[in-house]
């Protein structure tokens, strides 16, 4: 089912419609959708989510679903930009979590956890009581291996009363867990934020803000892990430089 229409800005990467807009405006777009109670889900969408859903008609519809998409990665916003959204911005998971949690506070928007692990949901909670005091946590769980689907667990976080549920499975997992359960979660908006969890923890190192800046935090995660995110890096890279030389030499936009 696709989102009913809104005022917020969109422009397309691939054939897909993403925000087109600038981090604090993305920030307030959560802040607004969560405490109308109209639920939904959004999708951070890198390179990584755009080239596979080419090839997973799941996922493809999985971000067509969504409530928004946000251009999480350089090139995805590069995309964004090139089809005449010249304000758009990255909108990187572990930046729109911070910003959200520091603006929620004055609306006592209440948040919930799902995903990772016991271990790393422990720290982040920790993390986030330090860096912004006051924020409302309604409950997290990070749910044993393969068992996200569990009814249980969903009623859980229903019951909590949370505005927001941030969703750390990573992609694509989180993204289908997203489309299958927003409609139960209900009225709390839900966002897959993948490795922010592991970031704001502590657990693992972001890039340097120069790299982020430079677009160029894919390096710093693939040379962190190279064994795990090395072959979905270079298949998906490889497949996006294609599409824009292939688009290119038809004088395609890549919308």
């Amino acid at each position: 089912m696709t989102p009913p229409p809104d005022d917020l800005p969109r422009a397309p990467a691939f054939g897909i419609a993403c925000f087109a807009g600038t981090l604090a405006e993305a920030a307030d777009a959560v802040l607004g959708r969560a405490l109308s109670g109209r639920g939904g889900y959004g999708v951070l969408c890198n390179v990584h989510v755009l080239m596979t859903s080419e090839r997973e008609p799941a996922l493809r519809d999985a971000l067509r679903g969504a409530w928004l998409v946000f251009p999480d990665g350089a090139p995805v916003a590069w995309l964004v930009r090139r089809s005449g959204a010249a304000e758009a911005e990255r909108v990187g998971g572990p930046d729109l979590l911070a910003a959200v949690l520091d603006r929620g506070r004055a609306r006592n928007l209440r948040h919930f956890f799902y995903g990772s692990t016991p271990a790393v949901v422990e720290r982040l909670l920790a993390s986030i009581d330090d860096r912004f005091p006051g924020v409302a946590l309604a409950g997290a769980f990070a749910p044993p291996w393969g068992t996200e689907h569990d009814e249980g667990s969903l009623e859980h976080v229903v019951r909590s009363g949370a505005h927001v549920v941030w969703v750390g499975l990573g992609a694509p997992k989180q993204e289908l867990w997203m489309r299958r359960h927003a409609a139960t979660l209900a009225p709390a908006l839900v966002l897959g934020v993948g490795a922010a969890f592991d970031f704001h923890a502590g657990t693992k190192s972001r890039a340097p803000r120069w790299m982020r800046q430079a677009g160029l935090e894919w390096l710093h995660r693939f040379a962190s892990e190279p064994r795990r995110l090395g072959p979905r890096y270079i298949a998906s890279n490889s497949r996006f430089a294609w599409r824009l030389v292939r688009e290119a030499a038809h004088g395609d936009p890549a919308r």
